[in-house]
């Protein structure tokens, strides 16, 4: 921490303190083997000494607490707290003092006085206090600026100022990946995750209070970091969720379009915000950390002109035997589409009712359901494709093909 002192002698008096935790005590033990020289007499020393363990006098850690012996680093959103103290070395009273703190950092300057009013009179050897609070939100250099002004019994105004400059670091480094499902083997849904990577490049170890994410309006979120254990979810990173400096945790979300935006192809398909994460940890002695990332955003899924999903189809069906599927039709597109579907039989697939029917009219980001018949002709999980759209409109042509696998079995035929 940089101070300028000043280059004239006033009668007041300025200090400032950073206000932190103490810390656990720690000691480097001292011991040897009773056959050695000192015999058993480093055992006992520190068996003697207040600051260890009792029992377990050869660890580190010991029992006390220390004060901090230097301003020690800032975190990005860890609360920088300060003591701020003015006080009257003269021997004379001092009135109108006012004492002003601002915190400059690359980007603004923000004011972090507690009060605004000046102080009517100081007497000697008295003091005015002042603790400031800032949760930090950038990092790079930050500069407190304390200031104080005052006038002397022969009405003198007086002025100084001192400036104190400190580094913020950064104490996670988050990086994030974006899937987008796959309902077939052919297309996307409207399901998103994401994969959060939290890294502590902290020296210290870190409890992870809460990680979690804000979703945009037009989604809802379901959190996969839990476990269901004898009915009751347990976190996938155990009971205690500590941080090792230098350790990766992942997290993954799943996010699905509300009702109200789901229905609309065109909308979700633009869709690129996401939502942001909400990190809070703890460190040290239950210093608290809180850091927001930035909306994260990801690339929109390419649906095409139409989009053709599966409804419901069955798990498993027989040999020869015909069952339904059903599908959905949105058109993506920004103009209406005259379309005419056509099946296309495959080796094992065997589409039932008319190829090359109209489907009709399809406004932009509509929707159709429509229900199919088809069998199978070979056992085993088999492909279903051949389906292809048509818009007669531009008389361009759209095939599926890999809508979707279904596993089919012989069907059992009882004798008499």
């Amino acid at each position: 921490m940089d101070v300028n002192q000043p280059k004239q002698e006033h009668l007041l008096a300025l200090k400032v303190m950073r206000l932190t935790k103490p810390t656990l005590f720690t000691n480097i033990p001292v011991t040897c083997e009773e056959r050695d020289l000192p015999g058993n007499l480093f055992n006992q020393l520190m068996k003697d000494d207040p600051s260890t363990v009792k029992g377990a006098e050869t660890l580190m850690l010991g029992e006390m607490l220390t004060l901090p012996q230097n301003f020690g680093n800032i975190f990005l959103g860890e609360t920088f707290s300060s003591y701020i103290s003015v006080h009257n070395d003269s021997n004379q009273v001092v009135k109108d003092i006012l004492v002003k703190a601002d915190l400059q950092t690359s980007s603004q300057r923000l004011n972090l006085s507690a009060s605004s009013a000046a102080v009517a009179e100081l007497k000697p050897d008295c003091c005015i206090d002042d603790v400031i609070h800032h949760e930090v939100k950038e990092i790079g250099t930050h500069i407190l600026v304390c200031a104080v002004s005052y006038t002397t019994q022969t009405g003198e105004k007086m002025y100084f100022r001192k400036f104190f400059k400190f580094q913020v670091l950064k104490p996670l480094d988050v990086k994030t990946k974006f899937y987008n499902a796959e309902s077939d083997l052919s297309s996307v849904t409207d399901e998103v995750f994401l994969e959060a990577q939290i890294q502590n490049i902290t020296t210290s170890p870190m409890f992870m209070e809460k990680v979690s994410l804000e979703p945009s309006m037009m989604y809802n979120v379901a959190e996969l970091n839990t476990v269901d254990t004898a009915g009751e979810s347990e976190s996938t990173f155990g009971a205690r969720t500590y941080l090792q400096p230098m350790d990766t945790r992942q997290y993954l979300y799943c996010l699905k379009p509300k009702q109200e935006f789901a229905e609309k192809a065109g909308v979700i398909k633009g869709v690129t915000v996401i939502g942001k994460l909400d990190i809070v940890w703890k460190t040290n002695l239950g210093e608290r950390g809180r850091l927001q990332t930035s909306q994260l955003q990801r690339m929109a899924p390419g649906y095409g002109d139409v989009r053709l999903s599966l409804e419901t189809i069955p798990d498993t069906v027989n040999l020869e035997e015909p069952f339904d599927i059903t599908c959905k039709i949105t058109n993506c597109s920004e103009r209406t589409m005259d379309l005419v579907l056509e099946m296309c039989n495959t080796n094992s697939i065997h589409w039932c009712g008319v190829s090359g029917r109209q489907l009709g009219k399809l406004h932009p980001s509509s929707s159709l359901h429509l229900a199919l018949t088809l069998l199978s002709s070979v056992q085993g999980l088999q492909s279903v494709s051949g389906l292809r759209l048509t818009d007669t409109f531009l008389k361009r042509t759209y095939e599926y093909d890999d809508i979707a696998q279904v596993c089919v079995v012989s069907s059992e035929i009882k004798q008499s």
